[in-house]
């Protein structure tokens, strides 16, 4: 059974409650598919804060920390929650817990130095979701600038996302960066958080992260889910792309769907 969560919502960004399998279409690799399972719920789930830690993230850092805590409020009070940082290297500060108090803690790393392996933190950060609990995951990233010293480069670090079946959140603090830098961080960003159906939000200013934080709170506990049996059922470890349509009840105008835009097969060796 394949599971996707997604968010559906109308021409404004307000999440779209209500609706019923008859309103949406599924397809794997353009053949479409039986939902199996549809369920609208708010949900506890596993979730990482993986907050860059570099040398430009100094004067950032107390409304980021402060930010994190309120997007943890926010969520559902279920939530289990772990606290990494990142520069160069990758610190795994606090393991999965519900402690408000632990987590402030977690997030009061050492002073920000160093450069940026963003790539790297969110493989590590991915498979430590893994160890998770709930069946929904989360990372919520915070960065302010592109990548600069990973081992991995971005189409590794999206094809360890699209292993996953974590939702990328990402928030870009990218207003100091030098624009040609800013923008290849963007894309980057982007490109993470679209491959798995999160987001990429980029707050103008330090003063709007918090609201961003409780944009995305507010998203993961507004979704849907779906699961399917896929007709094709070779396990070959191939690639299956996905996507959701919606069709809309009568006049209720503009509709769009967000999911992961697809996932890897199980793969089966020969002889075994």
């Amino acid at each position: 059974m394949v599971v996707l969560h997604v968010s559906v919502t109308d021409e404004h960004g307000q999440f779209v409650p209500g609706l019923k399998p008859d309103n949406f279409r599924l397809f794997e690799d353009d053949s479409e598919q039986k939902i199996s399972v549809l369920r609208q719920e708010d949900v506890p789930v596993s979730m990482g804060l993986l907050i860059d830690n570099s040398g430009s993230m100094d004067t950032k850092r107390d409304k980021v920390n402060a930010a994190a805590l309120t997007f943890v409020k926010t969520s559902n009070p279920e939530d289990e929650v772990f606290v990494a940082h990142f520069n160069d290297k990758y610190f795994f500060d606090q393991d999965y817990t519900h402690d408000l108090g632990q987590l402030d803690k977690a997030l009061q790393h050492d002073e920000p130095d160093g450069s940026t392996a963003l790539y790297d933190a969110a493989a590590a950060s991915l498979d430590r979701l893994r160890s998770g609990y709930m069946d929904k995951k989360v990372l919520l990233i915070v960065s302010d600038g592109e990548d600069n010293s990973s081992q991995r480069n971005l189409a590794a670090a999206l094809k360890e996302a699209q292993k996953s079946s974590a939702l990328i959140y990402a928030i870009g603090l990218l207003r100091e960066e030098v624009p040609e830098s800013a923008e290849r961080d963007r894309q980057a960003l982007m490109a993470l958080s679209r491959a798995t159906g999160g987001a990429a939000l980029f707050p103008e200013n330090l003063e709007d992260v918090e609201a961003s934080c409780n944009q995305i709170a507010r998203e993961i506990r507004h979704q849907y889910t779906l699961a399917y049996y896929p007709v094709n059922t070779r396990k070959d470890g191939s690639f299956r792309s996905v996507r959701v349509e919606i069709i809309p009840p009568a006049g209720s105008g503009n509709i769009s769907a967000r999911t992961r835009t697809g996932y890897y097969a199980q793969r089966v060796e020969s002889g075994n």
